[in-house]
C-alpha cells in the first residue's frame, strides 16, 4: 500500500514538473479549453434564465370562459368539473358576476372614465371561469373542448386568450431551442478542437522526452507509470481552464451589472442570471473542474496510448 502511494505521489509530482517545463506549449490548449468551458457555463445559465422567463409569463396567461347569465348553478358546476378533468388544466378559478365586476374595477382603477361608465349601468360582465394551462403548447386541447356545441351553448362569448403573451411565449421558446442547439454544436466543435490541441501538445511533450521514456522502458517502468505524468499534466490544463472560465463569467456579470445598470437585456434577465450564477457558484465550479479534468485526461490518455503501443511493438 505504501509503495503504491509513493508511486502515485511520484506520478503527481512528475506531472506538475512537466507542466512547469511545458507551460508555453500549454497556453494554446488552456486558451481553447477556457473558451469551451465558458461556452458550456454560459449555455447552462442562459437556458435556466429563459426557462424562468417562460415560467413567469406562463403564470400570467389564462383562458377566460364567459358564461351565459341564464346558466344554472348545476350547469356551471358540471362545466367546472369537466374542465378540472382535462389533463392540460393546471388550475381554474370561478368568478361570479359580482366578483368579475370587482376584478374589472381593480384592474382599471386608474381609468376614471371606465369607472364612471361601469357605475351608470347594471353589471354587464358575465360570470367567468379563468383557466391556467399546464403546457401552453397544448392549449389547443382546451380550445377544442370549449368549442364543442354543448359547451359553447353555455358561453356568452368566445373564450379569451392572451394573444400577445402567446406570441411572446412562442418567440422565447423558439429562441431557447435555437440557442440550445447552437450552444450544443459550438461546445462539441470547441471540445474537438480542444482535444486535438491537447493531443498535439502531449505528442510534442512525448517527443521531447522520448529518450527519457525509452530509458524508463528499459528499466521496467509500467505503461501506467509512464502515462500517468502526462495525464496529470493535462488534468492541470483542465483545472486552470475551469477556474479561468468561472472567473471570466463572474467578471462579465460584475461588468454588466455596473455598466448596463439594467435588470434585463432583451429576453435575457441579467438580474436573474446573476442571482442564479451566485446561488449555484460552487456547483458550476465543480462541474467545470470535472469537465476540464475529464477532457484533458481523456485526450492525454489517447495520445500516450498511441505512442506507447507503438513503442511496445
Amino acid at each position: 500500500m505504501q509503495r503504491r502511494l509513493i508511486t502515485f505521489w511520484r506520478i503527481i509530482h512528475t506531472g506538475i514538473v512537466n507542466f512547469m517545463r511545458n507551460v508555453t506549449l500549454a497556453v494554446a490548449a488552456i486558451a481553447v479549453m477556457v473558451v469551451t468551458l465558458t461556452i458550456v457555463l454560459i449555455s447552462l445559465i442562459t437556458n435556466a434564465t429563459f426557462a424562468n422567463t417562460i415560467s413567469q409569463i406562463t403564470d400570467k396567461i389564462d383562458v377566460s370562459v364567459f358564461l351565459q347569465d341564464s346558466d344554472t348553478p348545476a350547469q356551471t358546476q358540471q362545466l367546472i368539473s369537466e374542465l378540472k378533468h382535462l389533463p392540460n388544466v393546471k388550475s381554474l378559478q370561478y368568478l361570479t358576476k359580482a366578483q368579475a365586476l370587482q376584478q374589472y374595477e381593480q384592474q382599471n382603477a386608474g381609468n376614471q372614465q371606465l369607472q364612471v361608465a361601469i357605475t351608470e349601468t347594471s353589471n354587464p360582465l358575465p360570470a367567468t371561469i379563468l383557466i391556467k394551462p399546464v403546457n401552453l403548447n397544448q392549449i389547443q386541447d382546451i380550445k377544442t373542448f370549449l368549442t364543442k356545441p354543448a359547451i359553447a351553448a353555455l358561453q356568452s362569448d368566445q373564450p379569451s386568450y392572451s394573444g400577445d403573451r402567446e406570441v411572446a411565449i412562442n418567440k422565447i421558446t423558439h429562441a431557447t431551442d435555437v440557442l440550445r442547439k447552437i450552444g450544443i454544436v459550438t461546445v462539441v466543435v470547441f471540445a474537438l478542437i480542444c482535444a486535438l490541441i491537447i493531443f498535439n501538445t502531449i505528442q510534442m511533450a512525448i517527443f521531447n522526452r522520448r529518450d527519457e521514456i525509452s530509458i524508463q522502458r528499459l528499466l521496467g517502468a509500467s505503461t501506467s507509470y509512464i502515462r500517468g505524468p502526462f495525464v496529470v499534466e493535462s488534468a492541470i490544463y483542465g483545472i486552470l481552464s475551469a477556474v479561468f472560465s468561472v472567473l471570466i463569467v463572474n467578471s462579465a456579470f460584475l461588468a454588466s451589472s455596473g455598466a448596463l445598470q439594467a435588470t434585463s437585456l432583451g429576453l435575457l434577465d441579467i438580474n436573474y442570471a446573476n442571482q442564479y450564477f451566485d446561488a449555484h457558484f460552487w456547483q458550476f465550479l465543480a462541474l467545470q473542474l470535472v469537465l476540464g479534468i475529464v477532457l484533458g485526461a481523456v485526450s492525454a490518455t489517447i495520445a500516450t496510448r498511441r505512442y506507447l503501443k507503438f513503442k511496445t511493438k
